[in-house]
């Protein structure tokens, strides 16, 4: 009997996308597999890493994927480049630790606090910046975690240079994780829901036409103004995390590295997919942990690491493997 190779996905993409439309068992298994993987990795990882120390790095990996998440949200969903990352940590960070720190209240509630209001805030600061373009918001957004930096250190308000130390922490390390983690899977995929339904749909329009948009008779300023609220909230509720975690508050939150460490995220793991900068900040993350016995060194190769995963794979590594998996070949009958 004659046999030939023939695509798994043969006849599932004629059909549809979506799960719905699919008859078989094996169609549902094929289009559920990637999914429910990366959910049982990013479930599971705490189990298998060998220390408390990598555990601790899982942790900081989390807060890098939100806001790699929230900028790649921005960037290629909206059409706006913020580089404000710092600007929400540091904004969600001291919130929640000023909360904690002057009223006692617990994380349970100064951190939904400080996810909403720190949303709200930056949000407002950001909103006159909306009009502008490309390179020049990005320039604007950097210079936000800058000035709130210049500010506290010279009015030596909110403990000033020391910061506010002595905040709650996380009970245990399990705590720590299966807190955060499933929260990045939930926002990760009601995201991307997001980005399929009405709403996501003319943030989509507004990015490639917006003179059509307008022309529509739609608010595009307050369509600009919920996605930049969405992504600033994810962004603090990180900063937020991220205070409880250390149990301190201080400058180094509006460091320029959580600006710039999203964006080399996104790249590695590929843009404009949601799900590829969570997978870009968990090999990022180990990979600048495990070159610090380098010392100074350390940022060389972790230069020339990334500078080879931008070139080799420009699209980054989420589409590459969503490639090759779409690529795999069966032998059936003819």
């Amino acid at each position: 009997m004659d046999k030939r190779k023939e695509r798994l996905d043969r006849g599932i993409k004629v059909r549809t996308e979506g799960i719905y439309a699919i008859s078989s068992w094996r169609g549902i298994a094929y289009v559920l597999l990637p999914t429910l993987s990366f959910i049982l990795v990013m479930l599971t990882l705490p189990l298998i890493v060998p220390s408390t120390t990598w555990q601790r790095i899982m942790t900081i990996a989390c807060i890098f994927a939100l806001l790699a998440l929230s900028f790649d949200f921005l960037a290629h969903f909206v059409g706006i480049v913020c580089l404000g990352g710092a600007f929400f940590t540091g904004v969600g960070g001291y919130i929640s630790g000023l909360l904690n720190s002057a009223f006692g209240l617990p994380m349970a509630i100064t951190i939904p606090i400080a996810t909403i209001a720190g949303g709200a805030i930056c949000t407002l600061f950001l909103i006159p910046c909306l009009p502008i373009r490309g390179i020049y918001f990005a320039i604007v957004s950097l210079m936000y975690p800058i000035l709130f930096h210049r500010v506290i250190q010279a009015l030596n308000i909110f403990g000033g240079t020391d910061g506010l130390p002595g905040l709650a922490t996380f009970p245990n390390i399990w705590v720590e994780l299966y807190s955060i983690i499933p929260i990045t899977l939930l926002l990760t995929f009601g995201l991307r829901r997001l980005v399929n339904e009405d709403f996501g749909i003319v943030l989509r329009a507004i990015k490639d036409n917006d003179q059509a948009v307008r022309a529509s008779n739609i608010n595009i300023a307050w369509y600009k103004t919920k996605a930049v609220y969405i992504a600033s909230a994810i962004g603090c509720f990180a900063g937020a995390c991220l205070a409880h975690l250390y149990g301190w508050v201080g400058l180094s939150l509006f460091a320029l590295d959580f600006s710039i460490f999203p964006i080399a995220a996104t790249v590695v793991g590929g843009g404009g997919t949601l799900v590829g900068p969570i997978i870009g900040a968990f090999i990022l993350a180990p990979l600048s942990e495990m070159l610090r016995a380098f010392g100074p060194l350390r940022v060389v190769f972790y230069s020339l690491i990334l500078a080879g995963l931008v070139i080799y794979k420009t699209e980054g590594l989420l589409p590459f493997l969503q490639r090759k998996y779409h690529q795999f070949e069966r032998w059936t009958e003819v």
